[in-house]
């Protein structure tokens, strides 16, 4: 198995801001019990790097222990030392060329909100784009307009490098992303507010697999 390859399904990120009080940790480990694929670090609200590589070093265990791939935002150092699988960054972090020195078996992904974006992200050589935001979303500060379902049209049919989709999706807008092509689905708050989170991921793999969607 190719480490490097982004698996269909659910893509959890984290969002302790959201989370109804729970930690990333225990967040990460009822992601994991619902089915996700990937679960994402992502923290955006201000921790020290001791207490993100704590954080990240136990979610590190619980994706192993389930076989998930654990993707860490924006903090390369912390995913090396955590022994992710992957790192994802934005158009303003390092470039994907500089992050594959300093991490060259690591999986990286990069957002994009447009065609241009995306063909630069392959000739960068990141291993799958991020794909949005489709929706509006609140849950960045520093997050773009919408680029709605038009964007993912043209990725899905020429970019031939794996994407997820994310920005503002929700079950009750799922089928939309997924009709267009979508096979690897990003939500947060759909999944970080619920009460009972594994259930919440279990519901929405049934969505998924209205599509042939199985991981």
């Amino acid at each position: 198995m190719n480490k490097r390859i982004l698996p269909h399904g659910v893509y959890a990120i984290t969002a302790e801001k959201f989370s109804g009080g729970r930690n990333n940790i225990d967040v990460a480990r009822a992601m994991a019990e619902g089915g996700a694929s990937i679960i994402q670090y992502r923290q955006k609200d201000p921790k020290t790097p001791a207490e993100m590589l704590a954080e990240c070093r136990e979610i590190r265990k619980i994706t192993r222990d389930y076989g998930i791939v654990f993707i860490v935002n924006d903090f390369i150092d912390i995913a090396i030392l955590s022994e992710a699988d992957g790192i994802h960054v934005g158009q303003d972090d390092l470039p994907v060329p500089e992050v594959r020195k300093l991490a060259p078996d690591m999986m990286i992904g990069l957002s994009t909100h447009s065609p241009k974006q995306a063909q630069a992200a392959l000739r960068a050589g990141a291993d799958y784009i991020g794909v949005g935001p489709l929706f509006a979303t609140h849950t960045k500060a520093d997050v773009v307009d919408p680029v709605g379902l038009e964007y993912l049209e043209y990725v899905e049919a020429n970019v031939k490098i794996p994407y997820v989709a994310i920005g503002g999706i929700k079950a009750h807008n799922m089928r939309e992303v997924l009709e267009h092509g979508a096979k690897t689905v990003a939500l947060v708050t759909e999944i970080v507010e619920a009460r009972d989170i594994a259930r919440r991921v279990r519901y929405i793999r049934e969505i998924m697999k209205e599509y042939g969607i199985t991981g």
